[in-house]
């Protein structure tokens, strides 16, 4: 962008729907200060503000300051300071902690960049550009991606628009990158725009840790926690485990998020899902993620209790190929489980009545109708129970799926979000004790 007139994120850009979805903690206005924080971990590493100094080319005092501005705004002591040098405090270690992730993103954001432009000498290792310093800039270019709107992102921060704009020619400039384009749909992130956003969207969500960081080391769990709920984990475990943690932590607020697996992950690579709890997909080392399994459970098929079905002796899957069938989404896992059950028998699957993973949906219409599904009992557990729906004396083959935890390889997860992980571990201890009582 070379200046606000012939800039392609003009501001007469009609307000269009969010493309990015992020936390609104990412656009929170109290997030820390990068350059301090830059300063603080160097001063650490070094034990001396005169050697940082040194290091960042500035002089002694204005390291003093940054750092005395960090410890104000965190309201706490970041280091012992004595003869021998400054030595981290508790608090100091704890921010240390969470800043190899934040410095490692940008770090990596910065050597990217310089690999994109074949003039450039390739950053050093290490070396972290002064326009990726700036935690305000960072934040406006998400809201901007976000919004895809000048208006609307100003608005968010209660600045002006020239002044979003000026952030992101800085954040142009610096990268030597074209992050945004024009188009009918509004201002669009680029392909670079949108690897750079991922970079800034996990660094952003790091830094959101620090005060819930310093607060663990109190004794305070606190903060926001997204998770990522997908079907199987949502009847009895997610909402035993956030009883059992928000009861012991009043100071926690949980978000969940029951958007596409795909969605999911895209969230969770990015930091905006702290985890997602569900089936379990195969992920390899290079996929970035890890999963913990928890438990396992297998398909049954569902009927209402007056069903035509459960009057029928010695049913077999044969003699449902003409049922109405609810089933999951094509391609989905569960979908090609069920699948498999006519293919084994060379029979072409049933065509569903109705596809849909909406728990809901399918609750109510099950309880309407004549139609059939194909899902894990423990989804309608409750209306099992009470008599409302009743489970198909059929056995499906080879239709257990793993469930569980999906986590960030290489992240370190808030003191709430490990909170509400550990209560998940409790659940699944008393839910798989219901299932069975209930099966029995």
């Amino acid at each position: 962008m070379t200046n606000e007139a012939t800039s392609p994120l003009g501001d007469s850009t009609p307000a269009m729907p969010a493309s990015v979805k992020a936390p609104s903690s990412v656009t929170s206005k109290d997030l820390l200060n990068l350059a301090q924080l830059r300063a603080f971990r160097l001063v650490a590493d070094m034990g001396s503000a005169t050697r940082a100094a040194a290091a960042l080319f500035r002089a002694q005092s204005a390291v003093t300051r940054s750092v005395q501005e960090l410890e104000a705004a965190l309201g706490e002591p970041l280091f012992d300071r004595g003869p021998s040098g400054m030595l981290p405090t508790p608090v100091g270690r704890a921010v240390l902690h969470r800043c190899e992730r934040i410095f490692a993103e940008l770090e990596e954001l910065a050597q990217w960049c310089a690999a994109r432009q074949a003039r450039r000498r390739p950053a050093a290792e290490g070396a972290l550009p002064a326009y990726l310093l700036n935690t305000r800039r960072l934040q406006l270019f998400a809201a901007l991606a976000r919004h895809r709107h000048m208006p609307s992102a100003a608005k968010t921060f209660g600045i002006s628009q020239p002044a979003v704009s000026t952030a992101i020619r800085v954040l142009e400039s610096g990268s030597g990158l074209s992050l945004f384009h024009r188009s009918p749909r509004g201002i669009l992130l680029t392909t670079e725009g949108e690897t750079f956003l991922l970079h800034v969207r996990r660094a952003l969500n790091e830094l959101r840790h620090v005060p819930d960081d310093i607060a663990a080391l109190h004794g305070k769990i606190q903060g926001l926690v997204t998770v990522g709920a997908l079907p199987l984990g949502r009847t009895l475990i997610l909402p035993r485990a956030i009883a059992r943690m928000t009861s012991e932590n009043p100071g926690v607020r949980v978000v969940t998020d029951e958007s596409s697996y795909e969605t999911l992950v895209a969230g969770l690579r990015a930091g905006d899902v702290d985890f997602i709890l569900g089936a379990l997909r195969d992920n390899d080392a290079a996929s970035g993620l890890k999963n913990e399994r928890l438990m396992s459970e297998d398909m049954v098929v569902l009927v209402r209790h007056d069903h035509p079905l459960t009057r029928v002796r010695e049913l077999n899957i044969m003699g449902l190929r003409d049922a109405q069938w609810i089933l999951p989404r094509t391609n989905s896992p569960a979908r090609g489980l069920f699948e498999a059950q006519f293919k084994r028998m060379k029979v072409k699957p049933p065509q569903p009545t109705v596809e849909t993973a909406d728990l809901a949906v399918i609750r109510g219409l099950l309880l309407g109708t004549d139609m059939a599904a194909a899902l894990s009992a423990q989804q309608l557990h409750h209306e099992v129970q009470s008599g409302q729906l009743v489970v198909l004396d059929l056995q499906l083959h080879n239709t257990r799926r793993d469930i569980g935890l999906t986590l960030r390889a290489a992240g370190t997860p808030s003191p709430a979000a490990r909170a509400l992980i550990d209560a998940i571990r409790l659940s699944v201890v008393d839910v798989a004790r219901t299932v069975s009582i209930g099966a029995s």
